[in-house]
């Protein structure tokens, strides 16, 4: 009778044990998806913010923001340049594949092409809503029939400028709203920005208070992309940020800390709104700039911009890395560790991996894709338990119009390669132990293994990428051995 006993309680233990082991695996996988909320800024530099560094910028929102997620070190935008950096951003792929090449002028014929496939096409298949706020720069024909625009790439709602605000930050009178002009605004772009970001997050939110909701939207897993001005020029800033800085004795200086500190402001206010909606916890909350700072001796003039890259070498249009490497913050609670810190390799062109993981998207396998998703590091943000991502290739930079020399880059774990347009004049980094990037090691003997294997590398991914081009191609030059 024991015997009986002992083993009819074991088989039912098995069994409680097997049917709670299902039911979590069934919870786990029916759970919805995260919101996503991807926040980009325009020219911020490396060192801008005072988490990355800066001595007299004061970004305490946003520093709030990294010590309650991730701090990625060693984070890049896909291009030295905002036009290509946020077509690689919305695509997972290489900017030169797109014929995205340079920063898009008013009325160009260079555009993202209409059968890219972004990550808010893919989640919007997916049943998110979908919306940007901000500056598109995506194209050159913006609100035109002529050429694709948000709505054809998976954005819902839109609320764009096609580049820079116009005439500056102040009273910009060039917002478009899913294809009307809406004339004149009052304020500044980053208030505006926000407040307008804020009006589509309550439609898509639990009810609150004044009841302004779209039930059938809230129901809704979303996806908001607020792209800000803030600090490309021509800045112009509220007098309480600016005073701040009233004992640097240069106004225009003053202007631009204050312009990084008002989008902090603004970035504050539109967390606190996320987090009131009841979306704190199921949102994945992405911070990033589409480039390095602005460059002064391109345009000769000193006043133009006072960003920083420190301690990086280089600015915008360089790739070296203060062009490239760029703030990178997220947050998503019960999954990234609150406070912690990855110096993992990471581009924007990750960014779309990522969010077909964490919607349940299988990624597209008729196109080539360039980025990795960053899921693992995010469940193992604890530097103890931290492991690289797995990527097929080394990340890849390729701008033809960069300042110096160097055409196309290349980093590969610790070590960066740079190339001149022929790809017969290199230079090589090990950027763990250099990130200034002051010593070059192409001609040092105990490092020429390790260069040959970059250098392939790096021809094998240049013909890949203009093999993929819609336009007309320029010839594969092969480097010489």
């Amino acid at each position: 009778m024991y015997s009986t006993t002992r083993a009819l309680n074991l088989g039912l233990t098995v069994f409680v044990a097997l049917a709670t082991s299902v039911f979590a695996a069934e919870q786990e996988s029916t759970k919805s998806p995260p919101n996503i909320v991807v926040v980009l800024c325009d020219d911020l530099g490396y060192g801008d913010l005072s988490c990355y560094g800066h001595m007299k910028i004061k970004t305490p929102h946003l520093d709030r923001f990294a010590s309650e997620g991730l701090r990625l070190t060693d984070c890049y935008a896909s291009a030295p340049v905002c036009s290509p950096s946020r077509c690689g951003l919305l695509t997972g792929r290489t900017p030169i594949r797109l014929a995205v090449d340079d920063w898009i002028p008013p009325g160009s014929e260079m555009h993202m092409a209409r059968e890219e496939l972004t990550i808010t096409t893919l989640l919007q298949k997916k049943g998110y809503a979908t919306a940007i706020v901000g500056k598109w720069h995506c194209n050159g024909k913006f609100n035109s029939t002529e050429q694709p625009q948000p709505s054809d790439h998976g954005f819902q709602y839109w609320f764009c400028t096609q580049n820079n605000a116009d005439p500056s930050h102040l009273d910009p009178v060039n917002f478009v709203r899913n294809g009307k002009e809406v004339g004149k605004q009052t304020g500044y772009s980053s208030t505006i920005i926000v407040d307008e970001s804020i009006r589509w997050l309550r439609k898509h939110s639990a009810p609150v208070a004044d009841g302004n909701v779209d039930k059938k939207a809230a129901s809704q897993p979303f996806c908001l992309f607020v792209w800000f001005h803030t600090p490309h020029e021509p800045v112009t800033t509220a007098s309480e940020f600016t005073k701040r800085h009233a004992d640097i004795g240069n106004p225009k200086q003053a202007d631009y800390f204050g312009n990084v500190e008002q989008m902090d402001h603004e970035f504050g206010r539109l967390m606190s709104e996320l987090d009131k909606l009841g979306n704190r916890d199921n949102t994945l909350v992405l911070f990033t700039s589409d480039n390095g700072p602005e460059t002064l001796n391109r345009y000769r003039t000193a006043d133009r911009s006072y960003g920083t890259a420190a301690p990086l070498r280089g600015m915008k249009l360089h790739l070296y890395e203060g062009g490239i490497r760029v703030p990178g913050l997220a947050r998503w609670p019960g999954h990234i560790q609150a406070g912690s810190v990855s110096a993992e390799p990471v581009s924007n062109v990750d960014f779309l991996p990522t969010c077909c993981e964490l919607a349940g998207i299988p990624l597209p396998t008729d196109r080539a894709l360039d980025g990795t998703s960053l899921v693992p590091l995010f469940r193992y943000s604890d530097p103890a338990k931290q492991s690289p991502l797995t990527r097929k290739q080394p990340l890849y930079w390729q701008y033809q119009r960069a300042i110096g020399p160097n055409k196309i880059a290349v980093r590969d774990q610790d070590w960066k390669l740079l190339a001149d347009d022929s790809m017969t004049k290199f230079e090589l980094y090990n950027l763990r132990q250099d990130r200034q990037e002051a010593q070059n090691l192409a001609a040092d003997p105990q490092h020429a293994a390790n260069l040959a294997s970059l250098k392939s590398k790096m021809a094998a991914i240049y013909q890949d990428v203009l093999a993929d081009r819609p336009d007309l191609k320029p010839p594969v030059v092969k480097p010489r051995k």
